[in-house]
């Protein structure tokens, strides 16, 4: 089966990425960083206008009534970029949560404010809980608003991480939906940072040069690079299957989401291993940009359900259709 985004898909892609070309994203990711989140809010905005934040917002609550695939070409370009904020919490955890506890809430969402999610076991803390317009705490089925602890150093620094403690009652739902939205959404990100680490560090072989050479022509680098390459394109056909079967409601939809998010996961966390090899010294140095994506990549690998966490939903699956 082959799988490619129509013409629709590859429009709204690209006006996210022009969007996002005309802002400075690594001062943003740095100042974010570093406490100073007015930049980063502006640029969320911006995304908010054109309609970014109420993808999955219904369309009597103000939003789009997208779908996963659609949710999917948006985290893709938002991880090519790094924009930092709780994306996967706002754009695809909160809406599924809010729908299904408390709608009147939803339109917040398509106006723009920001929301984060902390559900035990798989994700214990809320991503940038000091800076969200909503904090959520779920417990097993039961959906919360939540108060945040303190910051928690993350490796990646542009991710504030905090404990939450549960507030008030939303109401109980499923919270499988909910979680197999937000791994699909980290994958999604994953895919989109290791493309831009690969264009990254091709760019830098093709002008780095060593005994009169660019060292892209060195067949070495030149496997290294390949290899990137191939795994992110064999990564991204199961990323874009999972969000069909997510959107279909197939009943392999959570098996799906996991293998892709696993796919993308080591694509991308290759992708960063390659880049800091090829770069050599300097890749180490929180002054190049291309810190900005390590960082964001070994974090988001573990987000959302880690590869363990991952594989076993598939091996399970797999049993139990066995």
């Amino acid at each position: 089966m082959r799988f490619a985004l129509d013409s629709s898909h590859e429009d709204f892609a690209s006006s996210i990425d022009a969007l996002l070309a005309k802002s400075d994203l690594p001062a943003v990711v740095r100042s974010w960083a570093a406490g100073d989140t007015g930049p980063g809010l502006k640029v969320w905005q911006r995304l908010a206008e054109v309609g970014v934040g109420a993808l999955l917002v219904d369309e009597d609550h103000d939003g789009l009534g997208a779908d996963a695939l659609d949710l999917v070409v948006a985290m893709e370009q938002l991880g090519r970029h790094a924009v930092p904020g709780p994306l996967v919490e706002t754009v695809a955890v909160a809406p599924i949560l809010l729908a299904a506890v408390a709608p009147d809430r939803l339109s917040a969402l398509a106006a723009g404010e920001l929301a984060t999610v902390a559900a035990a076991p798989h994700v214990p803390y809320a991503v940038d809980a000091d800076v969200a317009d909503l904090v959520l705490h779920v417990d097993g089925g039961t959906v919360s608003t939540g108060t945040a602890g303190d910051a928690l150093q993350s490796v990646d620094p542009a991710r504030r991480l905090h404990a939450v403690a549960a507030a008030d009652t939303l109401g109980d739902t499923d919270f499988g939906a909910a979680f197999d939205y937000g791994a699909l959404a980290t994958a999604a990100q994953l895919q989109g940072l290791g493309r831009t680490l690969l264009d990254t560090t091709v760019e830098y072989a093709q002008q780095r040069k060593q005994f009169g050479r660019a060292i892209g022509s060195f067949q070495a680098v030149k496997h290294h690079l390949a290899e990137v390459a191939v795994g992110l394109e064999m990564a991204r056909p199961l990323l874009l299957g999972a969000a069909l079967a997510v959107r279909d409601g197939a009943a392999t939809a959570s098996r799906d989401v996991s293998a892709a998010k696993v796919a993308c996961g080591e694509a991308a966390y290759r992708a960063a291993r390659t880049a800091l090899q090829v770069h050599g010294a300097i890749g180490y140095t929180l002054e190049h940009d291309l810190s900005l994506g390590l960082t964001r990549v070994r974090a988001l690998v573990t987000a959302w359900g880690t590869a363990d966490v991952h594989r076993a939903r598939v091996v399970d699956a797999l049993e139990d259709a066995s």
